[in-house]
Order: C-alpha cells, then sequence, then structure tokens
C-alpha cells in the first residue's frame, strides 16, 4: 500500500500487507466478474433480466406480491429484497430514506487493453477535503475513485463526458498516475454518486424481516466504502441467510420466519459497527482544515496508522454453505 500527499504526490507511506498485517490481503474483484460468476452457478433461465421492481403489491397466507415496472406481478413464498439503496422492499418495511453523509463520489474502470502497467498495490492519494485512489482489478483493468466534499449531492449529471471532466478538475495538479488511469478510462465507465449510510440502531430500526420477506446487504444496512466491506458484507448477509433458510425451505415443513429472524440476530452485531465505523472513518479522512491535514499527513499516516487495528474488522467468519443436495 502506498500512501501520498496531493501536493507534488509526496509519499507518506508505504508498507507491504505482510510487514504490517500478516495473513492479510487486498483482493480487488471487478464487479461484473463477480456477478457473472454468480450467475453461472445458477440453472439455465433462472434469472429473468430487465425485471426491475416497481413496489410491493401485498401481503397475505399464500405470499408476497411483486410489481414490476413492466406491469407483471409475481408472487413469491420467499422474497429476499437485495436490491440496493433506494431499496423499495426497504421503503416498504417501514426503513428511512439512507442519509447523505456530506460527501460524494466518482468511480472508473480504466481500460489498458495492451495490458496495465501497475503493480498490485493500493495507491491512496490525501488532498483537502478531496481523496482519491487506484488499485489494478484485472491486467488490463485499474479501478480508481475521487471522494469530496459536498453539501448537498447537487443536480444529477447524466452527460459521461462531463463527469469524466469534473472528475479531472478535482485532481487537477495531482500526481501523474493518478490522472493517467482517469484518462485510460472510457466516459461511459465514470459515475458520480453520493455516500449514503443507514445506522441500525438497537430497539429503533425496522425488523429486517417481514413474513416472508428479508432485507440483505445495501437494501438493509447501505453504508459509507471507506473501509472497502460494503459488497463483502452483503456476500456474508448471504451465506448466513442461505445457512438459517436452506433447513425451512427443504424440509417442506420449516418455519420461515423463524429461519429470517435467526438470520437478522446473528447479522446485527457485525452489521451494526461496521456502517458507524466506515461513517466515522469517512468522516475523519474527508478534513479540509489546512493545519488539520498538515498534522494527519506530517504525524497521523507516517507515524500513527498501522494496519492491523485498522483491518481488524476483515478478520470474520461467516461459516460455509453445506453442498446442495443432488436433484432429483
Amino acid at each position: 500500500m502506498r500512501m501520498r500527499s496531493s501536493a507534488g504526490g509526496r509519499d507518506l507511506r508505504e508498507f507491504s500487507f505482510e510487514e504490517e498485517a500478516p495473513g492479510q490481503e487486498v483482493r480487488a474483484v471487478e464487479r461484473g466478474t463477480l456477478l457473472a460468476t454468480l450467475a453461472s452457478k445458477l440453472p439455465p433461465g433462472a434469472i429473468s433480466f430487465s425485471s426491475k421492481l416497481k413496489s410491493v403489491a401485498g401481503q397475505g397466507p399464500d405470499g408476497t406480491l411483486l410489481e414490476l415496472q413492466d406491469g407483471r406481478q409475481i408472487l413469491s413464498k420467499v422474497v429476499v429484497g437485495c436490491d440496493g439503496v433506494n431499496s423499495p422492499i426497504a421503503r416498504w418495511m417501514g426503513f428511512s430514506e439512507p442519509r447523505f453523509v456530506g460527501h460524494m463520489a466518482f468511480r472508473g474502470l480504466a481500460d489498458y487493453a495492451g495490458g496495465q502497467p501497475f503493480e498490485s498495490k493500493v495507491n491512496y492519494i490525501y488532498g483537502r477535503g478531496v481523496r482519491a485512489g487506484f488499485v489494478p482489478v484485472s491486467p488490463t483493468k485499474v479501478y480508481w475513485f475521487i471522494c469530496f466534499n459536498s453539501a448537498t449531492p447537487g443536480p444529477k449529471t447524466t452527460d459521461a463526458a462531463e463527469l469524466k471532466r469534473e472528475a479531472l478538475g478535482l485532481v487537477r495538479g495531482w500526481p501523474d498516475d493518478l490522472v493517467a488511469v482517469m484518462r485510460s478510462t472510457p466516459d461511459d465507465a465514470v459515475v458520480k454518486t453520493p455516500l449514503v449510510d443507514r445506522w441500525l440502531w438497537p430497539g429503533l430500526a425496522p425488523p429486517a424481516s417481514r413474513g416472508g420477506v428479508v432485507l440483505v446487504g445495501d437494501a438493509w444496512h447501505p453504508m459509507t466504502p471507506n473501509l472497502g466491506q460494503g459488497a463483502c458484507c452483503a456476500l456474508e448477509d448471504a451465506v448466513v441467510l442461505a445457512r438459517h433458510l436452506a433447513p425451512a425451505v427443504l424440509s417442506g415443513g420449516g418455519d420461515v420466519g423463524e429461519a429470517l429472524r435467526g438470520y437478522e440476530s446473528e447479522r446485527w452485531g457485525r452489521v451494526f459497527p461496521l456502517t458507524a465505523r466506515a461513517g466515522l472513518v469517512g468522516a475523519l479522512v474527508q478534513w479540509g482544515n489546512p493545519v488539520v491535514c498538515a498534522v494527519r499527513d506530517g504525524v497521523v499516516i507516517p507515524r500513527l496508522v498501522r494496519l492491523g487495528p485498522f483491518l481488524e474488522h476483515t478478520n470474520f467468519e461467516c461459516g460455509l454453505l453445506d453442498p446442495a443436495p443432488p436433484s432429483a
């Protein structure tokens, strides 16, 4: 990992994971590759694409009625709501809208058809109220991000070229390798999003399940990306949910509601601290005061930050799934 200042690209600190946190590593995976891999394990026809959910039309003894945006309706005995931060299922279940945390993010995926030139290393660059980073995700792709302070999310921009120009404007004069990665990114591979979260206060947040409906991932616990754990946490949710739900479904007479409540009970102690910690880390690293930034760059990062304690939250075992029984 390499940490630098935006002022001339001065190195603040560089270290290996093996030195600071033995056994730890960074695995950067392109989202499209991950989704394709997961989808390949499902039976043909199991996924219906372009079937966006409009609303939960009702719930009764026969199941939950879902209304899709194309007008179709589906009656389902079990509904797993993993439909993101703007989940209509979470809204139906009484959850508040995710909270804007005062930061915006640009994200992009650079494409080097002839092979990307970077080592397998995480690069962070810190400025005043702005930070950026990039990391290779494959022999030809490099992921990058910029996070910056903003009082409001502002108007949504749909012009791809304008988004890229705006992102480059935020890091004018920053290290050349970051700018080169951004310039190697197709315009349509750049996105700009507000950063949001939802803190699930014990005793105040609604249950994560209602009848045969349950929430997973960002639909339940959206968190800021400051710990790099959002998608990881959703995958943990999936494993734990499957472990609780499978016996109830496969037995034919199990209590699905009890299984969903067991999933929520097991996951609560994991997702609440992660969401809170991610928000607090974001508030700290987005400092804009020049004096505070000078202390961060001169003292905190070079002398005080230790990778092992910072990555302690990744030392989590969500358990394994039993192999699926062979089909008849």
